[in-house]
Formats: C-alpha cells, structure tokens, sequence
C-alpha cells in the first residue's frame, strides 16, 4: 500500500527564497516545453526529451535530472487531457526524486537541490511520519502552501493478509451521526455540522465583501474547515479498526458510490448534503484495516435503514423520526442508526438481503 508522509521543512529566510525561486524557475520551464508540446503537437517524453532537453537546460539552468522530472510533469498533465494548453502555477508543486533528495531521519534534516545550489533543511514530522519515512518509495513532493513549505514523501507499506471472520462489525454513515456501528456506538457529527454551519454564515460574509482580504480569509477558514473534518474522520476510522480488529472480526460498510445523485434533499439541507465527507472517511476506514489485516466488506445500502431486523418489514414509514426506528409490522424499536448498522453487518455475513431475525423477537 502506498501511503503519504507529509514533513513541515523549517527554512530560514534564504532557503526560503531559494525554494521560492526554485518553483518559479522550474515552473517557468514547465509553462515553456507546456508550449512547445502543444504547438508542435509533442506529447510524448520521449520525443519532448530530444525535441527540447538542451534547450532547457542552458535556458533556465536547470540540471539534467530536473529536467527530465519537469518533462516527466508537462507530459504527465497531458494525458490527462491534450485538448487545450497545459498551464502550471507560478508557485505549482515538483517532483523531486533520490537523486536530487536525500533523507537524514536521525537528524530530521534534507538535502535538497535548489536553483542556487544544494540546501540543507531541517524538518519537522510527528513520530507516524516518521515511521513512514523508514518505509520511502519514488518521489516527492515539494510543496508551498500558507507561505510554509513542505515534502509530500511517498511510502510503501506491506499490507499482512487479512484473517477468517465469522462476524462483522457493522458501520452505518451519516451525517447528524457521522458514524454508527452495530455495537451501539454512534460518533456525533455535531461538532463537525456545527463548525460548517458558523463558516457558512462567515462565507457568506466575505463574499459578500468581495475584496482581497476577504478572499484571502475565504481560502484559509476552507482550509481549517477541511483539516478539522479530517482530523475528526482519522479519530474515528481508527476507533472503528482498533475495534474490529480487538474482537477479531471484519468491517461492513455501505458502498456509497453516487448516493448524492440518487437522493434529492431540501433546499436547506444541500450545504449540508454536499459537505458530508462520507468518502473520505470510509477510504481511511479501509486503509486503516487494511494495514492492520482487517477485512473489508462493502455491502449494498439499499433499505438497510428501513428494514425491520426481528419481522424483515421494509417500510419509509418504520423510521418515523431521523433517531428513531419503530417498526409498523411488529413494533420493533430502537436507535435508528445503530438497527441500520446492524442490518449492515448481517447483510455483509450473509450476502443477501439484510433480514436476519434478531434473537429476542420484536422490542
């Protein structure tokens, strides 16, 4: 599996400079052969390679590694798309590899190329990281965001197989619960709809204003917005795993995959429809288990928050209320989410239709 180990580098004022320096000069190049290629109609590196490498090289002198990874980036956008020019930012992430990056980790320092020469950079990283960075495979990324500068680091992690299960743990994704499972246990998205509800009234705001400042603002609540939201979906991806993986069973999850175009919500109810992360969290749900050797197992979501688990009656009206589930056959009741997620690990065991009689008859 590969993973990604961000590292924070602490510059000081010239090494920032020369970094800073060192993406506009590498981006210029790329802009430049992004030209050439579509003018000439070049698209392959290969053909750019010989078309081009001298060129850049005494142009923006550049070494030659540098030169074949920003021809690796222009002929990488355009397989993407090769209907209109590939434009790259002044300040766009490139790609470094071990010939012009190397790796301290006892010292927590990188040597690194730049423009004006090699630089050595102390690093920031918390011990995952870290332990990641033992595990280092390919390129990296260097990166400026918020006027900081960092290392995308990819890593390759064994993945041990996954063991027999006889039981799933079942995991229901919601939004007023951001996530339940079939043990009772639900994980409010309170504070997660709560935080999105005061930045949506502040966006509001700033673009109303329309000024520089404003925009500035925008883009950094976004990003506090969005890096809470991931914070909270790690939390819980990694309390469901630890979990399943101490009660040696598998995790059962609904396959989501275009929900958002199957269901239709009110007109108060889209912000709050369209920032569910659900994606995202169930992605690090199956990463997490994975590295851990836990399976699994995405089941269909259809009616498994309206099925009655004691009768099998599949009813809109046994949920009369977003919390509750009241049966209308036989009178089961319970917390919604949690019978939701139950039904969920069942159809998982089975790999059929979510009835199972629950033992004890209607509640």
């Amino acid at each position: 599996m590969k993973l990604i180990a961000q590292v924070k580098l602490q510059t000081s004022a010239e090494q920032h400079k020369a970094l800073l320096t060192t993406l506009e000069t590498v981006n210029g190049a790329a802009n430049y052969i992004s030209e050439q290629a579509w003018e000439t109609k070049t698209f392959r590196q290969y053909d750019l390679h010989h078309l081009l490498y001298y060129d850049i090289r005494s142009r923006f002198k550049l070494t030659a590694q540098v030169v074949v990874r920003v021809l690796s980036k222009v002929t990488d956008g355009y397989k993407l798309d090769r209907k209109a020019l590939r434009v790259f930012k002044r300040h766009g992430s490139i790609a470094y590899d071990k010939r012009i990056l190397s790796w301290k980790l006892s010292a927590q320092t990188i040597s690194v190329w730049a423009v004006a020469g090699r630089l050595t950079i102390p690093f920031v990283a918390g011990k995952s990281q870290l332990s990641l960075l033992e595990h280092r495979y390919g390129e990296a990324d260097l990166i400026y965001r918020d006027g900081e500068f960092y290392f995308h680091q990819v890593c390759e992690m064994e993945e041990p197989p996954p063991g027999e299960v006889s039981e799933f743990l079942g995991v229901d994704l919601g939004i007023v619960n951001v996530a339940a499972d079939s043990d009772g246990e639900t994980y409010s998205g309170g504070q997660v709809n709560g935080l999105r509800k005061r930045h949506a009234k502040l966006r509001g705001k700033l673009q109303s204003k329309d000024t520089k400042a404003s925009k500035r603002l925008l883009k950094k609540r976004s990003r506090k917005e969005r890096r809470f939201a991931t914070h909270v979906n790690h939390v819980i991806s990694k309390s469901v795993v630890a979990k399943a993986k101490d009660s040696s069973r598998g995790i059962a999850l609904e396959d989501l995959k275009g929900i958002r175009d199957c269901i239709t919500v009110r007109k108060g109810q889209r912000r709050q429809h369209h920032s569910w992360a659900f994606n995202q969290l169930r992605q690090f749900i199956e990463y997490k288990a994975k590295l851990a050797g836990v399976l699994v197992k995405l089941v269909d979501p259809r009616n498994t928050s309206r099925t009655c688990p004691s009768c099998g009656c599949i009813d809109k009206a046994n949920r009369p209320s977003q919390s509750l589930f009241s049966c209308v056959s036989c009178g089961f009741s319970g917390p919604a989410d949690t019978i939701a997620a139950g039904n969920i690990s069942r159809r998982a065991l089975v790999n059929e239709p979510c009835f199972s009689p629950v033992p004890g008859g209607a509640g």
